[in-house]
This record gives C-alpha cells, structure tokens and sequence, in this order.
C-alpha cells in the first residue's frame, strides 16, 4: 500500500474516529484529519507489534481499517486530554 493510499485512509480513519467521539476538538477538523493520518500509523504499528497483523496487506482489508481508526481513537482522546487540560491553564 502506497503513502497516498496511508493518507487516504487516514483521512477516513480519523473521520470515522471523530463520529464516534463527537464533541469539540481544541484544533478543528484539520488538526483532526492530520491526527486521523497519525493514527494510521500508529494503528498499523501498535496491530504488527501486539498481534502480528501486517498493516500493509491491503487497503481494503478490515484489520487495516480497524487499526487505523483505533489509532486515531487513540490520538483523538490523548490530544483532547492535553490540548483541553491546556486551555483550561
């Protein structure tokens, strides 16, 4: 899977993570989409390192797509819990 198909998937894996975790984001949907392809990575990295799963089988296999939305999960509630504790300082 290329590094244009990564930043796609990472676009949608962090929308999908943003409808599961609504609420307002401290940076918008940009900071959203870049922590989506972020945690991409981080899906992919985390599913090869616990589970042995290879991210790279293919852009429309499920475990993927499930390592790079609970990646972008990850991020998402990490980066409200920063940024909010932050600009409440």
């Amino acid at each position: 899977m290329g590094i244009i198909a990564w930043i796609i998937l990472g676009l949608l894996a962090g929308a999908i993570a943003k409808f599961l975790l609504p609420g307002r984001d401290p940076g918008g949907i940009v900071i959203t989409m870049i922590l989506g392809v972020l945690g991409a990575l981080l899906g992919g990295f985390l599913a090869q390192a616990l589970f042995g799963v290879d991210p790279m089988d293919g852009f429309f296999d499920l475990s993927t797509w499930l390592s790079a939305i609970i990646g972008s999960l990850i991020l998402l509630v990490v980066y409200r819990a920063v940024a909010g504790r932050r600009h409440h300082a």
